[in-house]
């Protein structure tokens, strides 16, 4: 069986490995799980009970429970809030703290007093310090309690570090004592330098405020699976002996007929008995294109009404429906996500054990070769100091807080450092295409007049029915003509027709706005069309016919296009390795043309949520890391599931929190900055860390006296504490230089003169149309020959290929190349 626990005390994936290396141990454990980011753990087991369990986490010096419904974990936001506070009352012990204790070695301005009596220095610093010790207990309480579980973690060496100064800044106040009342002016002078209050306190306020970000950083990660669930509605209206009656969803029975008007959420799934309509299924497919649907036709729970009344017979209900199932998905693929381990927690786990037992060694050594207790135990307490952890602490989160810093500024938010470490060793790429590699909206792509008929009175014909209509390609086309210069028709009888599109009558004469099924049910001949409708269809564009009852009028194409900078995004990605593969619920009729123009590796049609997510695990059991680029809450499972999840930012909100990068420019060329972000940051945080080690390398067999019999060299504790702090310094200093990344830019044509050739065009109207809608970009000068059918295109400035293809298609005309 299963079992979910709440575990309390982890600070870092030191302690999430500890806990799963001591329950995988335990006999009848199948597999287990801990998921340091929701602080829980999923236990496979059999022939064992939970007080096993928990009595096992608490023997490593953790707190596990089974979850309660009564106690609420605190969220993020609370513990960012708490964490905040901690390092703001920090802070305002610390800095008078740090200036008092290096004002006399800075030459900076210090009252008398403290200059004077030696005593009451001292013992203000220690008054000082005591207050950050006891508002930063939780790194001593878990620091030492998993030092003692024999699992020492980032906390212990924090909480040995931070002890070690003060136990000897305790010892120097002693000394003073001493020195003071025997007059002894160089004892005290000797031991007022070596007060290292303000190493213990500085220790702990700067790692609190790295908490601090840490925390803030996974704010809203946790957040996903509540957005899901406030999808479904909270009622449903039923039908029973003929009246309609609102119970809640919770109450929906299998076979229930339920009603649903315009503009409503349908409570469960189910197949419709009455009516039909057009579905906004985006929350489920990711499709932006309303679904016509009609008897017999599956509904979907959590999917939106547009237009009409129907009924439908529930045939899916609680655990079952669809969005539920999506849920499942998404909490089972959140506890599935191992944690990355930090290169800082594996080198931690044998650098406490080894500093703590070199110190003790050095120190009885020393006693041993007959020097006094106070040399030994500064060569001890040397020893712990150097070896302090603020550099190997700081070496990642200095960087990765750099580096999420300049993401931010370029568009890309990164959720954690763990997704920020991996982004740069992608192996494959999953793409949704609705509004990640397309637009996610139609838009009118082509447009074809009837020679017998002016295009300005096809214009206002095809805006007059469009403009009555309800169906949401009507809203392409309305917003395609918007600007154009007419007459709005009033039409009379104006009709939907189901599955087809409208018809409506002016001057006695029938007209008809649809698809083919339309016109040749009603006796048109569409003979001179299908070639055009056809062809159309094999580019993945839906095509809208028009004519009067004698004759085809026009068509107007209308697609979910392209994004200008999916074509040079997904290049460049096949140029890094990295495959590139396309998941779609469209029909492979779509799905094929957007392939072949993209040029990708491999793509998938008509699949459903659970088949995106089998797809990214696919990928994943033949070793890839994989990253999936979504925008929908069909996407959620897989964006989760994937080692990267991307959400495109003009996508779902529950898209955005169950991925772990954000585009908020939606630009594929982002998911590049982001990769090449990652490895420089990457190399960033191996420079820190290598840094970091061969200081403490040199650092403690300078601190244990390695070299005072050959040299003479002793390191006293107050300049430990002074390289410890150096080191931290310089680990910043490096992490800083990310702040100079500047991400690859995509590749300009850099000709400043252009040839295209466009086909399509049949008259001056046609040529002033190309002209301006070219003229119309930023740079751009353009004249168009009617005879050899192009355009001769001046250049003040870089433009795309794909800026100029993209007028040229919404002016309605075809680029047949550009040179």
């Amino acid at each position: 069986m299963k079992q979910t626990f709440d575990i309390q005390g982890m600070t870092c994936t030191a302690c999430s490995s500890a806990i799963e290396r001591k329950i995988s141990k335990m006999e009848g454990v199948q597999s287990v799980q801990v998921n340091l980011l929701s602080n829980n753990m999923v236990v496979d087991y059999n022939g064992l009970n939970e007080n096993d369990i928990i009595h096992a986490v608490e023997d490593v010096g953790y707190n596990a429970s089974l979850p309660s419904k009564t106690t609420a974990t605190p969220s993020y936001d609370e513990l960012s809030t708490r964490i905040k506070k901690r390092f703001i009352y920090s802070a305002i012990f610390t800095v008078p703290l740090f200036y008092i204790a290096m004002g006399h070695m800075m030459n900076w301005p210090l009252p008398s007093i403290l200059m004077d009596q030696p005593l009451v220095n001292a013992w203000l610093q220690l008054l000082l310090t005591i207050p950050v010790l006891i508002l930063n207990k939780e790194f001593f309480i878990h620091g030492y309690k998993a030092l003692f579980k024999l699992n020492p973690n980032m906390d212990s060496l924090i909480a040995i570090g931070s002890t070690a100064a003060v136990l000897y800044g305790i010892y120097a106040i002693f000394k003073i004592t001493i020195g003071v009342q025997t007059g002894d002016t160089h004892l005290v002078h000797q031991f007022i330098m070596d007060l290292y209050f303000e190493t213990s306190a500085m220790i702990l306020t700067l790692i609190t405020l790295g908490k601090y970000l840490e925390t803030k950083s996974k704010g809203k990660t946790s957040e996903a699976i509540s957005k899901l669930i406030d999808l479904a509605p909270k009622t449903a209206t039923v039908i029973k002996n003929h009246k309609e009656q609102v119970i809640p969803v919770e109450e929906v029975q299998l076979g229930d007929i339920i009603c649903v008007k315009a503009g409503q959420r349908i409570p469960v799934d189910g197949i419709i008995t009455k009516g039909y309509t057009t579905i906004d299924e985006s929350a489920i497919t990711g499709e932006s294109i309303p679904v016509e649907k009609s008897i017999n036709s599956k509904v979907v729970g959590a999917t939106i009404n547009k237009t009409g009344y129907f009924e439908f017979k529930a045939t899916k209900v609680g655990q079952d429906t669809t969005l539920s199932q999506i849920i499942k998905l998404v909490e089972e693929a959140a506890n599935s996500k191992a944690p990355i381990s930090k290169m800082a927690d594996k080198v931690s786990s044998i650098f406490v054990p080894i500093v703590i037992g070199i110190a003790i060694v050095a120190t009885i050594i020393w006693l041993l070769l007959g020097k006094s207790l106070e040399f030994s135990l500064s060569i001890g307490i040397a020893v712990l100091v150097i070896s302090c952890p603020c550099a190997l602490g700081l070496a990642t989160p200095t960087a990765i807080m750099v580096g999420t810093g300049k993401g931010a500024e370029n568009g890309i938010l990164i959720k954690s450092a763990e997704i920020l470490e991996t982004a740069g060793s992608i192996q494959a790429i999953v793409l949704d295409k609705t509004g990640t590699i397309t637009e996610g909206k139609p838009q009118v792509t082509d447009v074809i007049v009837n020679e017998n008929i002016k295009e300005s009175e096809f214009y206002y014909i095809a805006y007059s029915l469009e403009k009555k209509s309800e169906h949401p390609l009507a809203l392409a086309v309305i917003q395609y003509l918007k600007d154009t210069e007419f007459k709005e028709i009033d039409f009379d009888n104006f009709k939907s027709i189901s599955a087809r599109g409208i018809n409506a009558v002016l001057n006695d004469t029938q007209y008809f706005a649809g698809n083919l099924a339309l016109l040749e049910e009603n006796g048109i001949d569409t003979s001179k069309i299908k070639p055009a409708v056809e062809k159309f269809a094999h580019q993945g564009k839906t095509t809208l016919c028009f004519a009067n009852q004698t004759e085809v009028l026009g068509l107007i194409a209308v697609a979910d296009v392209i994004k200008e900078d999916s074509i040079k995004a997904i290049s460049k990605l096949q140029s890094m390795g990295i495959e590139t593969l396309m998941l779609t619920g469209d029909n492979s009729i779509i799905a094929e043309a957007v392939f072949k123009q993209l040029n990708l590796d491999n793509y998938v049609a008509e699949v459903f949520p659970e088949d995106k997510q089998k797809y990214v695990k696919q990928l994943q059991s033949e070793g890839k890391i994989v990253a999936m680029v979504g925008d929908g809450i069909n996407d959620a499972p897989a964006l989760v599931s994937a080692d990267i999840g991307i959400a495109i930012g003009a996508g779902t909100d529950v898209a955005i929190e169950s991925a772990d990068i954000v585009l908020t420019r939606s630009n594929l060329w982002d998911v590049i900055t982001t990769i090449q972000l990652s490895k420089a940051t990457l190399r960033n945080i191996k420079q820190n860390l290598f840094w970091a080690l061969i200081y403490n390398s040199i650092g403690i067999p300078l601190a244990a006296g390695l070299f005072y019999g050959i040299l003479g060299w002793k390191l006293n504790p107050m300049f430990g504490a002074f390289a410890m702090s150096f080191s931290s310094v310089s680990v910043v200093a490096n992490a800083l230089r990310l702040k100079n990344f500047k991400g690859e830019k995509p590749t300009m044509e850099t000709s400043n003169t252009k040839t295209i050739l466009i086909e399509g065009m049949s008259c001056g109207h046609c040529q002033a149309r190309v002209e301006k809608a070219l003229n119309a970009i930023d740079g751009v000068h353009a004249t168009v020959d009617l005879a050899s059918k192009s355009a001769n295109i001046q250049l003040t400035k870089d433009v795309a290929n794909e800026i100029l293809k993209k007028a040229i298609e919404d002016a309605g005309y075809d680029v047949v190349s550009i040179k």
